[in-house]
């Protein structure tokens, strides 16, 4: 067990924080998306911390987290359309998934021993502080115990992890609050392996052309990238989707004029949703209690509603 210290991003904060993390410790860190586990992506022992304290399969790679995109060109190679799209949206919620560079220094751990890094410049000021204090990658998958609620406020890790790690930067709630889009690339053109903060159709307009969905794993239980096992995101009370009122016993969340107990958007508001999904998923989760069941209203299947719907049907998966 930890003393796990809640810092304030300040600059004695953040100072405190990167010196943790050289010396090989874990601290969750704030982003535009969600907040992250971070720890020293080269380092095997803290990676494989980073799997103990989450509870998360081993076979489920990490996002690297980097300043910029002059620091993530030391571990990865940038094929055209990468190195395209990450001039157009980095900072910001976009991870690319690309081949790791020989001798890049990465703990396997971090890429489930697959020959691609997953990597990122948030766009956080909070996070871009820290990368720039810790001076290399930072692993950072999300700061909750694995397949439960991603965490948007600091309060949200403490209950989860604390006493698990050493310290929580708390940078307030986070803007976007779903996690980042994650692209790969292949014979020539872009897959989207999870959608997210980054909405597809603003990615097509960028390439001029269409992305090809690949969100399900080729191997069964192999992910090429975080977020895609089945069961994920999943609150303790089980989930039924595209309810336009609640059941006996059902805590209802509502979206536009689906009214509920809570709602994600009265106004039906996408980025106010997307913002709220995983904050709202713990408050209902609360008040259904560990027997209960929770019914979301419809959201579309457009703009951000994408990564919503894919967080919520993952919540409402079968539990193995």
């Amino acid at each position: 067990m930890y003393q796990t210290e809640l810092l304030a991003a300040t600059d004695h904060g953040i100072a405190r924080a990167a010196g943790l993390l050289r010396e090989g410790a874990l601290v969750a860190f704030p982003s535009e998306t969600v907040y992250g586990l971070g720890g020293d992506a080269r380092q095997d022992r803290t990676v494989a911390r980073i799997f103990e304290a989450k509870g998360r399969p081993g076979f489920n790679p990490l996002i690297a987290h980097l300043p910029d995109p002059e620091a993530a060109a030391r571990y990865v190679d940038f094929p055209p359309l990468a190195r395209q799209l990450a001039g157009r949206f980095w900072p910001g919620p976009l991870t690319l998934v690309l081949p790791l560079r020989e001798g890049a220094g990465i703990s396997p751990l971090a890429t489930s021993g697959l020959t691609t890094l997953a990597v990122r410049v948030p766009a956080h000021p909070v996070a871009r502080a820290l990368l720039r204090a810790f001076g290399g990658p930072l692993a950072g998958p999300s700061a909750n115990p694995s397949g439960r609620v991603s965490p948007t406020r600091a309060a949200h890790v403490m209950a989860g992890l604390s006493g698990r790690i050493e310290a929580v930067l708390d940078g307030g709630a986070c803007e976007v609050g779903v996690e980042s889009t994650i692209l790969g690339f292949a014979d020539g053109g872009v897959q989207l392996l999870r959608p997210g903060g980054l909405p597809v159709e603003e990615l097509e307009v960028a390439l001029g052309q269409r992305i090809a969905q690949h969100t399900t794993p080729k191997e069964p239980g192999r992910p090429m990238a975080p977020g895609q096992l089945g069961s994920h995101y999943a609150p303790g009370a089980l989930v039924r989707l595209g309810a336009r009122a609640a059941e006996t016993g059902e805590i209802l969340v509502g979206f536009g004029p689906v009214k509920g107990d809570l709602t994600l958007s009265e106004s039906g508001d996408l980025v106010e949703a997307a913002a709220r999904l995983f904050h709202i998923l713990r408050e209902a989760d609360a008040l259904a209690g560990p027997d209960g069941r929770i019914a979301f209203a419809p959201i579309p299947e457009t703009g951000l509603g994408h990564a919503i719907n894919d967080r919520l049907r993952r919540a409402a998966a079968p539990r193995f």
